[in-house]
């Protein structure tokens, strides 16, 4: 995997869960920056019946290098079983934006 940008989509069950989770995965740089959007009601198809729930949407700024991390930080600390992770390739943007986004996600090792 690259360094491109990458927009990924998960969603937590209230705002606790959401806030923890965006400060662990900017302090891990693992996100360059997660934003929390409460009040989002999903409706979905669990266990072969209709589920409608209020939560909270994170929208996290990342790159294709730290997906796999991010992906299993997410699995670790979500409440759901299943969590949501949906990666959606950045094809462009404000250059000046991109290369911060690259630099505060980049691995410190």
């Amino acid at each position: 995997m690259g360094s491109g940008a990458m927009l990924v989509l998960t969603t937590c069950g209230n705002t606790e869960e959401a806030a923890g989770l965006a400060a662990s995965l900017v302090d891990a740089r693992l996100a360059a920056c997660v934003n929390c959007v409460d009040g989002v009601t999903s409706t979905y198809r669990w266990r072969g019946a209709r589920q409608t729930n209020e939560e909270v949407l994170l929208l996290i700024k990342t790159t294709e290098d730290r997906l796999e991390a991010l992906q299993a930080k997410i699995r670790e600390l979500s409440s759901y079983e299943l969590p949501e992770v949906l990666a959606v390739r950045v094809d462009g943007g404000l250059a000046a934006y991109l290369d911060w986004l690259r630099g505060a996600a980049a691995s410190q090792e």
